[in-house]
């Protein structure tokens, strides 16, 4: 059987994957634009398809900067996930992301400009406003006015890569197990980051819901079993 031959222009290409992203992400902005484009220049320096087939997407990860509507993009057209370890976070309040190819070892850093912004009414002189000039500006700039690229190095360890857990310990203050090496050591002991003071929240309080029984096969489970043992084993946990 003949492989199906993609005939599809690079113009296709990238509307396809706008309207995609555009349709995940939940609205059309100029960081959707640039997030598609950055995205589909990293695919092309790492010779890769967009999107990736199969057998690349398990070579890929990808690091975003930012947590914004650009970040979404880039997921969406790479396929990379948190849930796959393939996509990484890390919050920089930068406009950027690497691609990685784990076969090669090759990487590169596109960052997107803050020129781009200021020429985005030479390319649109059509638009009036802001927002429209930099939608359409941002379809159309060379990928060089767009974006500054980087050939980079990223040390990987083995627990930063897709697969199966490598390693697991429990915390030694309060029992969480800690996946991936993600553990801190103090004093010698293993300890979770909530537990080694390096966390976003405060004040934590273990609470019961009126509808903690609740599942989704809720009907069937409370005919079945004993009643109230989430509660029991709730009261089982260490304090």
């Amino acid at each position: 059987m003949e492989q199906a031959v993609n005939t599809k222009t690079s113009l296709q290409i990238f509307e396809d994957l706008l309207a995609g992203s555009v349709a995940a992400h939940g609205h059309l902005c100029p960081g959707q634009v640039v997030g598609v484009r950055m995205a589909l220049l990293g695919l092309r320096l790492l010779d890769f398809e967009a999107p990736p087939t199969y057998p690349q997407l398990k070579q890929l990860i990808v690091f975003v900067e930012m947590d914004r509507c650009t970040g979404d993009a880039v997921a969406y057209v790479t396929n990379a996930k948190l849930g796959r370890r393939s996509l990484k976070f890390v919050d920089y309040g930068i406009m950027a992301a690497t691609f990685i190819n784990l076969e090669t070892g090759r990487a590169y850093r596109i960052i997107s400009t803050e020129e781009s912004r200021d020429l985005a009414p030479l390319y649109a002189p059509q638009e009036h406003d802001k927002r429209s000039q930099q939608l359409e500006a941002y379809r159309s700039m060379p990928d060089s006015v767009l974006f500054r690229v980087h050939e980079v190095e990223v040390d990987l360890t083995p627990y930063d890569l897709p697969g199966p857990t490598r390693r697991k310990v429990a915390c030694a203050q309060c029992g969480q197990v800690v996946r991936d090496h993600r553990e801190v050591i103090k004093d010698g002991q293993p300890l979770c980051r909530p537990c080694a003071g390096g966390v976003y929240f405060k004040n934590a309080r273990e609470i019961i819901w009126e509808t903690m029984d609740w599942s989704p096969q809720t009907q069937v489970q409370m005919a079945e079993s004993p009643a109230h043992l989430s509660r029991f084993i709730l009261s089982k946990r260490p304090h």
